[in-house]
Formats: structure tokens, C-alpha cells, sequence
């Protein structure tokens, strides 16, 4: 009987772990990608913000008005997501239990 039990208790300890490896490995798996996305898409994003303040000082015929524009614009675009804050958390949480516990 004591065999029994021990035995299961290494078979839970395996389930386990193997568990625990395969939701590594989901988180992993998603992780990589959307870093790599990440990268490439903050280059892809500061060259078009370079072009653009260029673009508006051209346009203002002064270039620091240009990117003073774009600068306002992200000041605005931090302060949404700072108000916003809360919402963002509890749906990148919900999310991510989510892709862990449902298969």
C-alpha cells in the first residue's frame, strides 16, 4: 500500500512539472514573436517620427515646431493610457490567465 502511494506521489510530481514545462513553454512560444514584432516596430515607428516632425517643420517652416507637434501629440497619448491605466492592466491580466489555463 505504502508503494501505492509513493508511487503516485513521484506520478503527481511528474504531472507536475511536466505542466509547469508546458506552460513555460506557451509563454515562451507567444513571448518571442511579439518581442521580435516589438523591435522591429519601434524602428519602423521612431523613422516615420523623424520623417514626420521633418515633414511638419518643413511644412511650419520650422522644424523644432515640427517635432514640438509631435512631442504634444505623445504627451497626449501618455496621459491616455495613464488615465486608461487600470483598464490595460486588468485585460493584459485576463488575457494572460486565460491563455494559460484554457488549452
Amino acid at each position: 500500500m505504502i508503494d501505492l502511494i509513493k508511487d503516485y506521489a513521484e506520478k503527481k510530481i511528474e504531472l507536475v512539472k511536466l505542466d509547469a514545462t508546458e506552460k513555460s513553454l506557451k509563454i515562451i512560444g507567444v513571448s518571442v514573436p511579439v518581442m521580435i514584432i516589438s523591435v522591429l516596430a519601434i524602428f519602423f515607428i521612431f523613422l516615420l517620427n523623424v520623417s514626420l516632425g521633418l515633414f511638419l517643420g518643413n511644412w511650419l517652416h520650422n522644424f523644432a515646431y515640427g517635432f514640438l507637434i509631435l512631442a504634444g501629440f505623445y504627451l497626449l497619448l501618455i496621459l491616455l493610457v495613464f488615465l486608461m491605466r487600470n483598464y490595460i492592466k486588468k485585460f493584459i491580466t485576463n488575457k494572460a490567465i486565460e491563455m494559460l489555463f484554457n488549452d
